[in-house]
């Protein structure tokens, strides 16, 4: 198959915008706990529909009598909050458009998006980060006023909305359109300065509708999810807007080290997030076991998952040995890695990379249906997502009603339909290059089978091309390099090389564990740990275990392992997780010389 749509399940009028999702939920079930807020012990309270309206209502009010006026841009800066999202639908009922900044972005990142985006105005959720604004701030023309979360600032524009009439706050709300612009995200930036990326009313509000005909079992009234992904990535803004519309109860998590207690207390039905998330509670829970002593045995637990969840995809299913072994070790190993999720989850999404075919099954097994997505920024976040029913593991779910895909003769995959951006904001040159007629050309690489299932291979940029003229996707030997619990990053090299080889960073969370589990000193440092012989035989073993899954070809030959971290404080990752491998060769140009010199 080269290409198909999927035609749309609703029609959304012309005079629709996201606000009229929470209008029509409080409307529908007012009583409805749309959040959950958490309190100093830990504990939650739940905030329903009808007063979560109302303080939107309260806030955007504040918003108009301060001055902010309809199609204005403001910026937010904040973890993943209660506020964030109360600060994001207050601004679209005001008319506004919000634009997000990742709370771990540079001064000269900050700068760049206040400028670029002509924001007027901005919230900012910690003292740092108002320093941070405070450099940068004779940089930005249009910035004219600062809010903080951290003070009484929210509550002050409360009380300086109060003048504001309900008609004049109606009239605003009204204003915007189905294809009005909604917000402006900024890409992560791999390459050059991140580019604002348009996404309409309509990107966000077809696809909550579809995706929650679609899916009901998972996103159904009166279930739950904890939101701990930033907000400032489409993926998890998308969410935001969707469990309202769906009625599903909101919990904020900002700091992901607090992220198992919270699960605990929250129990969430179902979650959202990256492929690491799912290694990390993997890889955790193996870890633990091996300190206890007890290594080998969820390691046989964790094959009779992998077997039990294959052998479901099959005839006649698992086998009646296969079905008692499973059972026993469902009492003894994966209860326990249930309860440390909240015990209640069913579902999770999982998007930004390909989760792996072993953790797919193996998460499939023990009750957790991990649903692989695939979409970009520029598609509003999904435009395609495995549905319950109809799971291929390894492989991303079909379409969601609404959108349509391609594949190009070079492998490229191309989207539309009504959640593609409308372009890049002030690059109409970036903007014509993005797109072939309707269709936007995402630059990754794949294959659709025969029912429609989308296989990716890799980035069309990020084709290496070895000197003996072979090209080499770099993702399908990244991505379960990274997966190994004591991998951190893994950056495949060789463009124009006489072989490929990997420049390899160790976990610094796992490490520890890693070592204790092993006899050695658990306080040894990242240095240390890069020159160690049994470190080193480990990520050689990795090395060899992902060499199997290619050609003669695209192995690995060499590797190093660096003394420091590859991460996002760097500059060496962007915030979504994606590495920038031309700053890394840049900055590593030493390390890769060496690999090369004999």
């Amino acid at each position: 198959m080269k290409s198909y749509d999927l035609p749309s399940l609703v029609e959304s009028a012309a005079s629709t915008n996201i606000t009229d999702l929470l209008v029509d939920r409080a409307a529908k079930t007012p009583n409805l706990p749309l959040y959950a807020l958490q309190n100093q012990d830990g504990s939650w309270t739940d905030l329903s529909a009808a007063e979560f309206l109302s303080q939107v209502r309260a806030l955007a009010k504040g918003f108009i009598a301060s001055g902010i006026q309809p199609g204005q841009t403001v910026a937010i800066m904040s973890h993943t909050s209660y506020e964030w999202t109360l600060t994001d639908f207050a601004l679209w009922f005001a008319g506004a458009v919000p634009v997000p900044i990742y709370e771990t972005s540079s001064a000269s990142q900050m700068a760049w998006i206040l400028s670029d985006s002509q924001a007027v105005a901005i919230l900012v959720e910690t003292p740092e980060m108002l320093t941070l604004l405070d450099e940068v701030r004779d940089q930005s023309a249009y910035l004219r006023q600062t809010w903080r979360c951290y003070d009484d600032s929210l509550a002050a524009l409360v009380r300086l909305g109060k003048e504001v009439s309900d008609e004049a706050l109606e009239s605003r709300r009204t204003s915007t359109k189905l294809t009005d612009l909604a917000t402006l995200i900024y890409t992560s930036g791999t390459t050059g300065k991140p580019k604002g990326c348009e996404l309409l009313h309509q990107g966000f509000v077809d696809l909550s509708k579809n995706a929650k005909l679609e899916l009901p079992q998972v996103i159904a009234d009166g279930s739950s999810t904890l939101l701990f992904l930033p907000l400032a990535h489409v993926f998890a803004r998308f969410i935001e807007v969707l469990c309202v519309h769906a009625g599903v109860k909101v919990g904020h998590q900002g700091d992901v080290r607090n992220l198992s207690t919270a699960m605990v207390s929250f129990k969430p039905n179902f979650l959202l997030a990256v492929p690491r998330v799912f290694e990390k509670v993997y890889n955790t829970a193996e870890q633990k076991a091996e300190a206890n002593g007890k290594g080998e045995i969820f390691r046989k637990a964790a094959q009779v998952a992998v077997d039990y969840s294959m052998a479901m995809d099959t005839k006649q299913g698992p086998s009646f040995a296969l079905r008692l072994k499973f059972w026993a070790f469902d009492k003894l190993v994966f209860a326990k890695i249930r309860d440390a999720m909240g015990g209640q989850v069913n579902y999770a999404v999982s998007g930004g990379a390909p989760l792996g075919v072993r953790l797919g099954h193996f998460y499939r097994a023990i009750g957790l249906v991990v649903l692989e997505g695939y979409g970009l920024t520029e598609t509003t976040a999904p435009a395609m997502i495995a549905r319950p029913e109809s799971i291929r593991i390894g492989k991303v779910g079909r379409l969601l009603p609404g959108c349509g895909i391609k594949i190009n003769d070079d492998g490229e995959i191309l989207l539309r339909g009504s959640n593609v951006m409308r372009g890049y904001w002030h690059n109409a040159a970036a903007t014509k290059d993005a797109f072939e007629n309707e269709w936007f050309k995402t630059g990754d690489i794949g294959q659709l089978d025969e029912d429609g299932f989308l296989t990716i291979t890799g980035r069309k940029k990020e084709l290496l091309i070895t000197a003996g003229g072979k090209n080499v996707a770099p993702a399908p030997m990244e991505d379960p390099l990274r997966a190994d619990p004591l991998i951190g990053q893994a950056v495949v090299i060789g463009d124009n090389r006489p072989f490929i080889s990997a420049i390899i960073t160790l976990d610094p969370e796992m490490l520890p564990l890693w070592l204790a589990s092993h006899g050695l000193d658990k306080n040894m440092t990242l240095a240390q740990a890069s020159t160690n012989p049994v470190v080193y035989a480990e990520v050689q073993a990795a090395v060899a275990r992902v060499n199997k899954t290619v050609s003669k070809a695209e192995e690995i030959k060499k590797f190093v392992i660096l003394d420091s971290e590859i991460n996002e404080s760097t500059g060496h990752i962007t915030p979504s997780m994606k590495v920038k491998r031309n700053v890394v060769l840049q900055d590593f140009a030493d390390v890769v010389e060496e690999i090369y010199s004999n």
